[in-house]
């Protein structure tokens, strides 16, 4: 299974997220980092993913290559991010046929009604159960 996960700023959520899918599932599974900018790539690839690239045209492109997209709710929203987000990349994520798993992370002047309000830490954790579960699901598919 081939997931990307898209992370931008400091790249802290991107960070954590890598180290726990690969503390949590197999290492066959292949991370490609997709940062809005060098530091957040550069934080995903030192926490274990085994490809990154950077910018606009690198989300464009592997979107449509992965099985799963990783990330917060920023991701589909144009501008996000304080702009580093483009229109263009949230509309490649959101089209994507690729299975998307979106933390409710509450910036961006973006709220999500309905959600019960976690740390981050624990939102990680429920994001990486159900990688797990789909990892399962596509591996039972084979």
């Amino acid at each position: 299974m081939k997931i990307a996960v898209i992370d931008g700023q400091g790249g802290g959520i991107g960070k954590h997220i890598v180290e726990k899918i690969r503390k949590e599932l197999p290492e066959e599974l292949e991370i490609i980092a997709l940062g809005t900018n060098a530091v957040a790539t550069s934080q995903m690839l030192k926490a274990g993913a085994n490809e990154g690239a950077t910018g606009e045209n690198a989300v464009v492109r592997n979107v449509e290559e992965v099985d799963v997209v990783i990330g917060s709710i920023a991701i589909v929203l144009g501008n996000s991010m304080l702009g580093e987000l483009t229109p263009k990349m949230a509309e490649a994520v959101a089209t994507s046929r690729a299975r998307k798993l979106l933390l409710p992370v509450n910036r961006s002047r973006v709220e999500v009604i309905g959600v019960v309000p976690e740390p981050l830490p624990h939102q990680i954790d429920a994001l990486v159960a159900r990688l797990k579960e789909i990892y399962q699901e596509i591996n039972s598919e084979k």
